[in-house]
């Protein structure tokens, strides 16, 4: 049975006009399932290797009534917006155990969400990804972590940023930064991991000449890590499965031995923009998104804390129209990276009636579209529109499960005036479709340079000096 409902945007995106925001659709399938009278509870559990637990409980149609492909629809978009939010590796649905039984298919080793299989189960977890079924009585209770947020300012401190395009490293002393800078490089099709060991440490060695001595190092990079443990990153996407193992899981403990043992802490990118807003602005309930290679994003607690959540928006869809753009790398339609990145803007240039030629870079096409937006240029100006409205439904799509009061914009794409336009565009959709969130979320852009280098900055202050014990008089 197809939807019982249409979407129509408000603000529908300039370049973009077929966009179907989750946020929206979502909301019509609720209202939807509340009119009808007839509503089943559904609760999705996802269950993680350290005993903790997310719980997401909602309505859905009757599912013996002919809803069965609606509401597999809301479910399936659902659980994977969950299960790249939060993560799992065992996941339970309470409620249907039809749906269980369709997920499961759909996510296995040779079902249509195969990619998320593998890398939510063996590639992260080191087990395989499973879909129970269980009745609503016996649905688990939620058990959330909180994470303690690194704030440490003193002493001598290398802080590094591995991004797709450039890497950024810094040098700080008791909080002032003495130095820094940005160097491109092509990661994601390295086959060698020996090149990004010696790239990384090229750049901390940069750094550590500006230093007398060098007393923690603190890292920020796309991917999942545990314990400075590479779980899955994709700047390593062009090493084999047998070099990841070898090679790339423990490279940041080979570099921290190679460092003299001094205290290291790497986490994901978007953590760190988290981070970076909590701490400039002063305040707590920080969604941090950034925008460049890929799409990071991170999340500061109301009590001012992390939490244990992957939070890795690329993955997850924002637009439920059957023919959205594909992401190359998951096979997936719809999801954030195709809409807030480098390859979100090359994507909507022709749109905008911009052209380049084949062998141009991404990069390239995206510093090509700033100089054009920095010249005035309406086509340039349009993408960064485009790129706002979806930013805009997108953000009432995240707080369904966020509790936002300040959303951090950062990241290559927004450099420059096109970063106001897209903060922009995104309060106005809010102002227009979600009052209630207009008025509860505050936007901050940090200036050019925390925009570039605030996360190398940042991801100093996250490990711990020892103090040295004092000698008895």
């Amino acid at each position: 049975m197809s939807a019982p409902f249409a979407i129509h945007p408000r603000r529908p995106p300039v370049l973009d006009k077929e966009f179907v925001p989750a946020s929206l659709w979502n909301r019509a399938y609720r209202q939807a399932v509340r009119q009808s009278g007839r509503s089943e509870k559904l609760v999705i559990c996802l269950e993680r290797s350290d005993g903790s637990v997310s719980a997401y409980s909602t309505e859905i149609f009757p599912h013996s009534d002919g809803w069965g492909d609606v509401n597999l629809r809301y479910v399936e978009r659902l659980l994977k917006f969950l299960l790249w939010a939060q993560s799992g590796c065992r996941i339970v649905i309470a409620g249907n155990p039809a749906l269980a039984a369709s997920l499961s298919r759909i996510y296995s080793a040779n079902g249509e969400r195969r990619f998320d299989y593998r890398i939510m189960g063996r590639k992260i977890y080191g087990r395989d990804l499973v879909i129970h079924s269980c009745g609503i009585e016996t649905a688990s209770a939620p058990r959330e972590v909180e994470i303690p947020v690194g704030r440490n300012m003193e002493g001598c401190r290398i802080g590094f940023d591995l991004g797709g395009s450039d890497r950024k490293c810094a040098a700080i002393v008791d909080g002032k930064v003495v130095f820094s800078e940005e160097i491109p490089w092509a990661p994601y099709f390295q086959k060698d991991p020996r090149w990004h060991k010696k790239e990384i440490n090229d750049s901390l060695r940069r750094a550590a000449g500006n230093l007398p001595r060098v007393d923690a190092i603190g890292g920020s990079a796309a991917g999942v890590y545990v314990d400075n443990r590479v779980c899955f990153a994709s700047l390593f996407r062009g090493v084999s499965d047998k070099d990841f193992d070898a090679h790339v899981r423990d490279m940041f403990i080979e570099l921290r031995e190679e460092w003299g043992q001094v205290p290291m802490v790497v986490v994901n990118d978007g953590k760190v923009a988290a981070m970076a807003g909590a701490m400039a602005i002063g305040d707590n309930a920080v969604l941090g998104i950034a925008m460049g290679t890929c799409l990071a994003a991170g999340y500061v607690t109301p009590s001012g804390h992390l939490t244990n959540w992957m939070n890795d928006l690329s993955f997850s869809p924002v637009d439920y129209r059957a023919e959205s753009p594909v992401d190359e790398w998951s096979g997936d339609r719809g999801c954030g990276v195709q809409y807030f990145s480098q390859q979100a803007v090359a994507r909507l240039a022709p749109a905008a009636g911009i052209r380049f030629p084949k062998i141009m870079s991404l990069p390239e096409r995206l510093r090509r579209v700033q100089d054009l937006m920095a010249g005035g240029d309406e086509r340039a100006a349009d993408i960064y529109r485009t790129i706002g409205a979806y930013f805009g439904y997108a953000i009432a799509h995240y707080a369904e499960l966020y509790t936002i009061r300040h959303v951090l914009v950062m990241g290559r794409v927004t450099s420059g005036p096109g970063g106001e336009v897209i903060t922009r565009e995104a309060q106005d959709v809010l102002k227009q479709e979600f009052p209630d969130l207009a008025a509860a979320i505050r936007f901050h852009i940090p200036d050019e340079k925390m925009k570039r280098h605030g996360q190398a900055v940042t991801a100093a202050c996250l490990p711990t000096i020892a103090k040295a014990r004092e000698e008895p008089s």
